[in-house]
């Protein structure tokens, strides 16, 4: 089953993300005390466990949050994701895609510096809370049908 592997944020834009127990999302906000929250189309991002672990091959070291991603999934391709499209996580939080992939800051991130590559351009996902509640890892993530 699809689910949360990890939630994270941070207080301050162009850091890395800090994993947490448990994060409260608020409807057309995004998540409580983290920098991206606001009235904006990109108020959580997503990447996959999987494509972590393809980056972890060549720094083992990396620790979630590292992409400044909010929340790391596992088992669903977030690849097969479109614009509008909506997730559901565990019973009550309700996400719609607005963005695919973002440009890199600054030329590249530390990880592109160290790796030659960065997969948050390409695999990043992008959404906005349509309702809100709270998420912690193990949550199930759904996909609603349109």
């Amino acid at each position: 089953m699809a689910h949360v592997e990890a939630v994270c944020t941070s207080d301050k834009k162009g850091i890395v993300k800090r994993e947490q127990a448990e994060v409260t999302l608020k409807a057309a906000w995004g998540i409580e005390k983290d920098a991206h929250a606001g009235d904006w189309h990109r108020q959580v991002s997503l990447l996959a466990g999987e494509s972590i672990d393809t980056v972890k091959e060549v720094l083992p070291t990396l620790k979630n949050g590292a992409f400044a991603e909010n929340i790391i999934t596992r088992g669903i391709d977030l690849t097969t994701l479109r614009i509008g499209d909506r997730l559901r996580i565990g019973e009550k939080v309700v996400l719609e895609i607005t963005q695919i992939g973002k440009e890199c800051h600054n030329k590249g991130c530390a990880i592109k510096k160290a790796t030659g590559d960065c997969i948050m351009p390409r695999e990043g996902i992008f959404s906005r809370v349509i309702t809100g509640g709270p998420v912690r890892a193990l949550d199930g993530i759904f996909q609603d049908k349109l």
